[in-house]
């Protein structure tokens, strides 16, 4: 944890905090924090600032809080990704907070199993701690938005057009296809499928909607790694 994501139920005056929470435990174990410390600290959907420690307890601690400068800024890019299997998409909600995607859309896919559309991993509050968990490691205070289209058909024809608008649109799939573009300069609508790739039905879909598939080699990719991969070559 490189910040300290303060919510609104954690103020109980303008400047002060309280918490009580795994926050509390890490700010114990990990930082080893003693009264007077200064810490980083961001509001969630707002600034960051610093924080001091005022009070240090079995149970709470409470800090003064002042807050001066924006988060870093997301790239500029909306993320399409077919759903991976549940252990998978935690680490990818917190891959993406932490590289700062603002968008992502969770689409189905031939080859994504229906079952995973049933995990709880995929419950509002679940979704939120990982964003917060990724926020906290790259010191970000804005959650990315999460949106679910279960229909890949309806989707594509009928939304992602307008998505991809003024957009560079690329779909990552392996295969004869040019190679990821470096380093770009313009608003990116990017796809990346389920491990194994879209189905060539989903590949023609996505390209009558305005997304060029492009290529990182003859390796197979986990879709953590394709998401960070594609990410660092892209931006």
């Amino acid at each position: 944890m490189n910040l300290l994501l303060l919510e609104d139920a954690d103020f109980i005056a303008a400047d002060r905090v309280v918490l009580r929470d795994r926050r509390l435990k890490h700010m114990q174990e990990v930082h080893r924090s003693e009264v007077g410390d200064s810490l980083r600290v961001g509001r969630v959907s707002g600034l960051l600032g610093n924080a001091q420690l005022l009070r240090l307890e079995a149970r709470e601690a409470e800090l003064s809080v002042s807050f001066e400068h924006a988060p870093p800024a997301k790239l500029p890019l909306t993320l399409i990704l077919a759903l991976p299997r549940p252990k998978m998409l935690r680490r990818v909600f917190q891959t993406v907070a932490t590289m700062g995607v603002p968008k992502v859309i969770l689409v189905n896919s031939y080859r994504v199993e229906k079952s995973f559309w049933q995990t709880p991993f995929l419950e509002p509050a679940a979704i939120r701690e990982q964003l917060i968990l990724g926020l906290e490691q790259a010191r970000d205070s804005v959650l990315p938005e999460i949106i679910i289209e279960k229909r890949f058909k309806p989707f594509v024809e009928d939304r992602l057009p307008a998505i991809v608008d003024g957009t560079l649109g690329l779909v990552g799939h392996p295969g004869d296809f040019p190679a990821c573009p470096r380093a770009v300069e313009q608003p990116v609508t990017l796809a990346i499928g389920p491990e194994g790739g879209w189905i060539p039905y989903e590949v023609d879909l996505l390209q009558a909607s305005g997304l060029t598939p492009v290529q990182l080699g003859a390796r197979i990719l986990r879709v953590e790694t394709a998401v960070t991969a594609l990410l660092a070559r892209l931006f």
